[in-house]
């Protein structure tokens, strides 16, 4: 069953462009990633420092080796100096497809 992922980014201040960039550059990298079914960051119509990334995994085993690869936690490392809040990072299974 797919596994789908929701992460939300707020921006400290000063730094919306520069996460903005970051997120942008991890899109490609992510989507050729073995298990990776669908992958793209989104930044808020209404504040110009909340973005989201949402991808889709063929299960939570391929989500759980991207969790795990150095890539990754590059990525975190960096976006966390970003961020003005916890790492926010939901993993789901969609309803209209749960038994």
């Amino acid at each position: 069953m797919p596994l789908y992922v929701f992460a939300r980014f707020h921006a400290r201040d000063h730094a919306g462009e520069k996460l903005r960039r970051l997120l942008a550059d991890q899109i490609a990298y992510v989507r050729n990633e073995p298990g990776c079914l669908a992958m793209d960051a989104f930044g808020s119509t209404r504040d110009a420092r909340l973005f989201f990334i949402h991808s889709v995994w063929a299960d939570e085993a391929a989500f759980n080796v991207h969790a795990d690869i150095d890539h990754t936690g590059r990525f975190l490392e960096q976006v966390q100096t970003l961020i003005d809040h916890p790492l926010d990072v939901s993993r789901t299974l969609s309803l209209s497809q749960a038994p």
